[in-house]
């Protein structure tokens, strides 16, 4: 089994359609879709379709971004609905047809949206994790927003941790940790990446065009 990781994707349909199509995809690969779906790009709602339509042919994890988050919390919380509206959300509302319809339409799925998935070697989660505690420690919000401090200290899983939010130009790498996110939605140029990886420890790179 191989798992296929893609982060970040922010209502790019067109560059997740070519990414796809770039991927061998086998019957037996496990995809972690690591949130970010919406915003910034013009079609948030046909990400969240095609991400669930993946489900029809391979078994899916759905983890929840920092925007999913922002979204969730914005009718309650003044510093979410502000994230919400001003880090690309109206190109989401657009998308729906009216805030409205966000979550008549895709209720379900993001609030099923889990915050980690984790394998004997692998930590799939947005941002990133705490590194001072456990994992069952964590708190949320860092799940979903934290940076530097994830990112540039040594945590203390035995997995190798493979995140997005924090945009590079290429994947970072280092011993414990694989970033993923090279700006989709956020830069024009931006390619979306996938990562695969397989039981015995390749990695391998595809990005769309």
């Amino acid at each position: 089994m191989r798992y296929i990781a893609i982060t970040d994707i922010h209502g790019e349909l067109e560059k997740l359609e070519n990414l796809l199509s770039k991927l061998d995809i086998r019957k037996d690969d496990k995809f972690v879709f690591m949130g970010d779906y919406i915003d910034r790009g013009a079609n948030s709602k046909g990400v969240v379709e095609r991400v669930i339509e993946q489900s029809n042919y391979n078994d899916c994890v759905y983890l929840i971004g920092s925007h999913e988050y922002a979204l969730m919390h914005a009718e309650t919380d003044d510093y979410y609905k502000y994230l919400f509206e001003n880090y690309g959300g109206p190109a989401t509302a657009k998308s729906y047809g009216g805030y409205g319809n966000i979550f008549k339409i895709h209720g379900d799925f993001f609030r099923k949206l889990k915050f980690y998935y984790l394998t004997d070697k692998y930590l799939f989660v947005h941002a990133g994790i705490n590194p001072i505690y456990s994992l069952e420690e964590q708190n949320e919000v860092d799940l979903v927003y934290i940076r530097g401090k994830f990112i540039y200290s040594k945590h203390k899983l035995p997995q190798k941790i493979i995140f997005g939010h924090t945009d590079f130009s290429k994947p970072y790498i280092d011993e414990g940790k694989i970033g993923i996110d090279l700006g989709c939605g956020k830069y024009p140029y931006a390619k979306l990446c996938a990562l695969i990886l397989d039981e015995d420890g390749h990695e391998e790179f595809v990005y769309s065009d």
